[in-house]
C-alpha cells in the first residue's frame, strides 16, 4: 500500500514541478542552487546559467555575494522536481550571512499557462495569479504527509537495546538448554509424587468379552435334566446355537498398611524438592557462564581499544623517527625504525587475538541468550573496574551463605529423607495390608436356560457380586531381608555423600574466595602501576619529541605500558569473574553489575 502511495506522490510532485517551472537568474541564490558565479546553495549541483531544485519541494534561503540590494518581494513557494526542458522553480533569496544583511534581486515571477489572467493591469501587461500554484504544492505536501503516516510492513524492525549483565544472566537462567532439561526432570518428579500420593486409590481390574457359538443348553431352570435332545453332550447335535457375553471385575481399597502408604507419600514429596534444587544448580551454572562470556567480551573490547591507542602512539613515533632520519639527526638511526616497526607488528598481532576473542565472546553470548541463528547480539560497553569500592566478603560469610543457599545441600537432604522412607517401607513390608475388596461377575448366553436355584451350577448365566475385608501379604521373608539391607546400605551411602559434598563445597568456596582476594590485590596494584606507566610514556614521548630522549627509552616505556595495561584489565576481569564465581559457589545468583 505504501509503495502505491509513494508512486502517486512522485507523479504529483512531477506534475507540480512542471506547472511551477521558473528561471533563476545569476545574482540570486536558492537552497537548491549549486555553486554558480554569483550564487550559493546548500544542496544539488548546477552549472553557470542553470539552477538546482530543493529536494523537499520547499524553497530555501541562501546567501549571496553579488547583486542589487533592492528589497525582495515575497516569492511564490514552488514544489516539485525538474522536468526535461523546464527550469527549476525560483527560491527566495535573502542574505543572512556576513555580507551585512543585503538582499538579492528576485528572478522572473512564476508563470504557468493556467495562471495567466486574460485581463490587463494598468501598465498594459497581463496579471498573474499565484494561487493555483500554492494549492498544487499544498496538495502534494498533504499527500506526502499521508504517505509518511501509513505503516510500512517492509520497514526493518527496531533494533533491540544492548544487553546488560543482568539481562543476559536472566535470559541464560531462563532459556538455557540445561535449565530446560532440569525443568523437564522436575516435572517428572512432580508426576512421581502425584503417583505416590494416589497410591491408595483402588486398582480396578475389569474384563469384558463375548464369544460363540455356544451349544443349546435347556432345562427347567432349577437344575433339572435337559429338556431338548440337543442339550445332551457326546454327539454333534448342537441344536440352536447362540453367543455369550460376560464381564467381571475386582478391586481392593487399602484401609491400613502399617504406615507404608504414608512413608511412600513422604518419599514421593522429596522428588519435587530434589528436582527444584537440580534446576537451581543448572540455572546457577548457566548464569555464571553468561557472566563469564560478558566479562570476556568486555576484556577483549577494552584490549582492542588499548592496543589501538598504543598503535596510534607508535605510529606517531615512527613518523617522528622518519622525519629525524630525513633531517639526518644524530638522535636516531635506522635501527630505531626497525625497533618501532617490530613493536608495531607485535601490537597488531595482539590486536588480532583480541578481535578474535571479542567475536568468540559475542557468539557465546548469543548462544546463552538464546538468540536466533545469525541474529546480531549487542552488549553494553562497561569498564571492568567497578566504579564503587567493593570489598569481597569474608570467608566466614561466604561459607555461611553456601550452607544456606547452595542447592546441593537441599538436594542431598531431600534424598536422605526419601531413603529413610524407603527403609521404613522395607521394614513394614513384613506386615500384611488390610483392605476392602469388591468383585462382580456377570454372564449371559442366548442359547442356555438361566438357573433360578442357588444350588444349580450355571456357567452360562452367572450373576454374582460382593464386598469383604481382606488381608493381603506375602511370606517371601528372605527376599524382604535382602531388600531391607539394600535400602539401609543406600541410606548410609547417601549420608556419606552428604559429608563429601559439604567438605567439597567448603573447599570450593575457600578456593574461589582466595582467588578473588588475590585478584583484588593484583587489580589495585596494577591500577597504580598503569598510572605510573602512563606518566612514563608521556614523559618518554615528550623527551623524544624534544630530542633529549632515546628511542630505546621510548620503546621500553611503550612496552611497559602495554604490558601493565593488559595485566590491569586481566586482573579486573579476574575480580569481576571471581565475584560471579563466588556467587555461584555460595548459591546466590550474580546481581547486575557484579
Amino acid at each position: 500500500m505504501r509503495r502505491h502511495l509513494d508512486r502517486g506522490v512522485a507523479v504529483a510532485l512531477v506534475l507540480a514541478g512542471g506547472l511551477s517551472a521558473a528561471q533563476l537568474t545569476p545574482g540570486s541564490a536558492g537552497q537548491g542552487g549549486g555553486s554558480t558565479p554569483g550564487t550559493t546553495g546548500t544542496s544539488g549541483s548546477s552549472t553557470p546559467g542553470t539552477t538546482g531544485t530543493t529536494g523537499s519541494g520547499q524553497s530555501g534561503t541562501g546567501t549571496g555575494t553579488t547583486g542589487s540590494p533592492t528589497p525582495t518581494p515575497t516569492p511564490t513557494p514552488s514544489t516539485g522536481t525538474p522536468t526535461p526542458g523546464a527550469a527549476a522553480p525560483q527560491a527566495p533569496a535573502t542574505s543572512t550571512g556576513s555580507t551585512g544583511g543585503t538582499t538579492l534581486p528576485p528572478g522572473p515571477p512564476t508563470i504557468a499557462p493556467e495562471t495567466v489572467d486574460s485581463s490587463t493591469n494598468p501598465s498594459g501587461g497581463r496579471t498573474v495569479s499565484p494561487a493555483p500554484m500554492r494549492e498544487t504544492a499544498r496538495e502534494a505536501q498533504q499527500a506526502k504527509e499521508g504517505v509518511a503516516q501509513v505503516p510500512d510492513a517492509d520497514a526493518p524492525p527496531a533494533k533491540a537495546a544492548p544487553l546488560t549483565l543482568g539481562q543476559l544472566v536472566e535470559r541464560a537462567r531462563a532459556t538455557d538448554s540445561r535449565v530446560e532439561e532440569a525443568s523437564a526432570e522436575l516435572r517428572k518428579f512432580q508426576a512421581l509424587y502425584k503417583q505416590a500420593k494416589w497410591a491408595w486409590f483402588p486398582k480396578f481390574e475389569i474384563s469384558v468379552g463375548a464369544g460363540g457359538p455356544v451349544p443349546e443348553a435347556r432345562n427347567d431352570g432349577v437344575g433339572g435334566p435337559p429338556t431338548t435332545e440337543a442339550s445332551y453332550e457326546g454327539d454333534w447335535n448342537l441344536g440352536k446355537v447362540g453367543v455369550t457375553v460376560f464381564s467381571s471385575g475386582n478391586a481392593v481399597l487399602p484401609l491400613y498398611t502399617f504406615g507404608k502408604l504414608t512413608a511412600l507419600e513422604k518419599a514421593g514429596a522429596q522428588g519435587p524438592i530434589l528436582g527444584a534444587a537440580l534446576r537451581e544448580r543448572a540455572q546457577d551454572e548457566a548464569g555464571f557462564q553468561a557472566a563469564q562470556a560478558y566479562f570476556s567480551y568486555q576484556l577483549a573490547r577494552s584490549g582492542v581499544q588499548q592496543l589501538e591507542e598504543v598503535s596510534k602512539r607508535l605510529e606517531d613515533a615512527a613518523e617522528r623517527i622518519a622525519a629525524l632520519l630525513k633531517e639526518e639527526s644524530p638522535q636516531v638511526t635506522q635501527v630505531d625504525t626497525y625497533k618501532v616497526r617490530f613493536f608495531r607488528q607485535i601490537v597488531e598481532a595482539k590486536k588480532a587475538e583480541a578481535i578474535q576473542g571479542r567475536a568468540l565472546a559475542l557468539t557465546a553470548i548469543g548462544v546463552l541468550a538464546n538468540a536466533a541463528p545469525g541474529a546480531a547480539v549487542d552488549v553494553v560497553e562497561e569498564e571492568l573496574a567497578p566504579e564503587a569500592e567493593v570489598q569481597p566478603p569474608s570467608l566466614e560469610r561466604a561459607l555461611a551463605l553456601a550452607d544456606q543457599y547452595r542447592p546441593e545441600f537441599t538436594a542431598i537432604a531431600a534424598g536422605i529423607v526419601a531413603r529413610e522412607s524407603e527403609v521404613l517401607i522395607r521394614e513394614r513390608s513384613y506386615f500384611p495390608d488390610l483392605g476392602l475388596a469388591g468383585f462382580y461377575d456377570v454372564r449371559f448366553t442366548s442359547s442356555a436356560t438361566r438357573q433360578r436355584s442357588p444350588f444349580a451350577y450355571d456357567p452360562y448365566n452367572d450373576r454374582t457380586a460382593g464386598l469383604g475385608l481382606v488381608v493381603r501379604g506375602t511370606f517371601d521373608i528372605p527376599i524382604k531381608d535382602a531388600q531391607l539391607d539394600q535400602a539401609r546400605a543406600e541410606l548410609d551411602k547417601l549420608r556419606a555423600q552428604e559429608k563429601q559434598i559439604r567438605a567439597g563445597i567448603r573447599l570450593e568456596v575457600a578456593k574461589v574466595h582466595g582467588e578473588l582476594v588475590a585478584a583484588w590485590s593484583r587489580a589495585r596494584a596494577y591500577t597504580d602501576a598503569e598510572k605510573s606507566a602512563r606518566r612514563w610514556v608521556t614523559s618518554a614521548f615528550a623527551a623524544f619529541d624534544l630530542g633529549t630522549g632515546e628511542t630505546r627509552d621510548l620503546v621500553d616505556a611503550f612496552t611497559a605500558y602495554a604490558q601493565v595495561t593488559g595485566d590491569r584489565s586481566k586482573s579486573w576481569f579476574d575480580v569481576r569473574l571471581g565475584m560471579a564465581a563466588l556467587a555461584r559457589v555460595t548459591g546466590t545468583p550474580p546481581a547486575p553489575g557484579e
